[in-house]
């Protein structure tokens, strides 16, 4: 599953000059890029989506399909509402007041793809837990094939709440959020998932902006036992090798007859698709492997540490307790992963290549910062400030010492 070694030489380099050329000339790069590797010409007056060009987006598309974004919206709006938090605080027996204060993140960026297939769902799992956690201005970047923005693409953004749309992709889109242009407004955090160039952008710009995560091709793995069947475990392994070559799809089971039948039926169901994705990926990144027991099964699944994890056995509540790496777990045999990109409510922007065993799905705390907030009395201080200061002469720092002796040293001439 680990296929960070495959990024292809010279990628890095070209990135990098992408990214100091757009930082230096700002829009003049921007367009130029755009128009060199989307065969699209930009001007400061069409990089923007206007309001009318959304509005047409909502007559463009079926009615039906429209009810349908309006349902999943609703449904990961009611998901992430749950993660709310709140600012807190508490005095302790010294009277020291301690808390946290949480604010919304001012501006944040969305990066859309438009390569393979166009993804309004990445729209709305990046956009509504922004709007949740209050973020002020949400931008959203995708790039417009023959300068057209795809209206699916559109309905989503005005249903998640997006402020602000940019005709733009790649790159020299997220060193345009990252660093800021004549047009494109700089922004405080850049999420959302997009090619190895777009990944390695938003590696390469931390620090001058936050980012969500690294990621990477798509990955399922999927634990099964003897009541699964086969064809519906091939579907699923398919569900997720289609999204790129470099997808992964790995098959955990104990049960050899299990492990044979959806070998032949997933390399069956691959020839009926029309896209060759699935099978490039299954060909380099497929596996179906039987493990000694169940137990060595959910072993190698949290050494894994998938993005999608699917419990294909008949009492998936007794696995879960055992699982500890993964991004998302799908439960019981009602319940396909592509369900979770769609119409479950949890965000399907999940970290991958093993980065589960540290990271998590985003959510609404990738929007919102926390401050610490501490206020001393006077008496508190002549408690702890002597330590305090002493601290700071065991660090050797002197200046530190005496912001907090000098204090001390006003209250004692206070109370003769």
């Amino acid at each position: 599953m680990h296929r960070k070694d495959r990024i292809p030489e010279g990628v890095e380099d070209t990135v990098a000059g992408i990214l100091e050329d757009v930082r230096r000339r700002g829009d003049d790069a921007l367009f130029a890029y755009t128009k060199r590797f989307d065969g699209v010409s930009l001007t400061a007056r069409t990089v923007e989506i206007p309001p009318d060009e959304t509005e047409a987006a909502f007559r463009a598309v079926d009615p039906d399909d429209v009810a349908i974004l309006r349902c999943a919206a609703a449904r990961i709006e009611a998901f992430h509402e749950r993660q709310r938090a709140e600012s807190w605080s508490y005095t302790d027996d010294e009277g020291i007041v301690l808390g946290q204060v949480l604010r919304p993140l001012s501006r944040v960026g969305i990066y859309a793809p438009g390569g393979r297939a166009t993804y309004p769902s990445t729209v709305l799992m990046a956009g509504v837990p922004a709007r949740v956690a209050g973020v002020r201005e949400i931008i959203l970047v995708s790039p417009a094939k023959e300068g057209k923005m795809n209206p699916l693409i559109l309905v989503a953004a005005r249903l998640a709440g997006v402020n602000r749309i940019f005709r733009i992709g790649g790159a020299q889109a997220v060193a345009a959020l990252a660093y800021g242009t004549e047009c494109v407004p700089r922004v405080d955090k850049i999420v959302g998932p997009g090619n190895i160039y777009v990944a390695t952008a938003k590696r390469m710009v931390y620090g001058e902006v936050g980012i969500d995560m690294i990621a990477g091709p798509s990955e399922i793995v999927v634990i099964a036992d003897a009541t699964a069947q086969p064809d519906v475990i091939a579907a699923d392994l398919l569900s997720q090798a289609e999204h790129d070559p470099m997808a992964g799809a790995i098959l955990l089971t104990p049960h050899r007859d299990c492990a044979e039948k959806v070998a032949v039926e997933v390399l069956r169901q691959a020839r009926e698709l029309k896209s060759p994705v699935a099978a490039q990926a299954l060909e380099q990144y497929g596996a179906v492997i039987v493990t000694a027991h169940m137990e060595e099964a959910v072993d190698m699944a949290n050494r894994l540490a998938p993005e999608h994890l699917e419990l294909a056995v008949e009492n998936p509540a007794v696995l879960l307790g055992g699982i500890v790496n993964a991004g998302a777990v799908f439960l019981g045999f009602h319940t396909p992963e592509a369900l979770g990109d769609y119409m479950a409510g949890p965000n399907h922007i999940l970290p991958t290549g093993g980065t589960a065993r540290f990271s998590s799905p985003l959510g609404v705390y990738d929007f919102i910062k926390r401050m610490s907030v501490i206020s001393f009395s006077e008496n508190a201080l002549e408690t702890y400030g002597p330590r305090a200061a002493r601290f700071a002469e065991m660090e050797g720092l002197e200046a530190h010492g005496k912001s907090i002796s000098i204090r001390l040293g006003r209250r004692g001439a206070k109370k003769a």
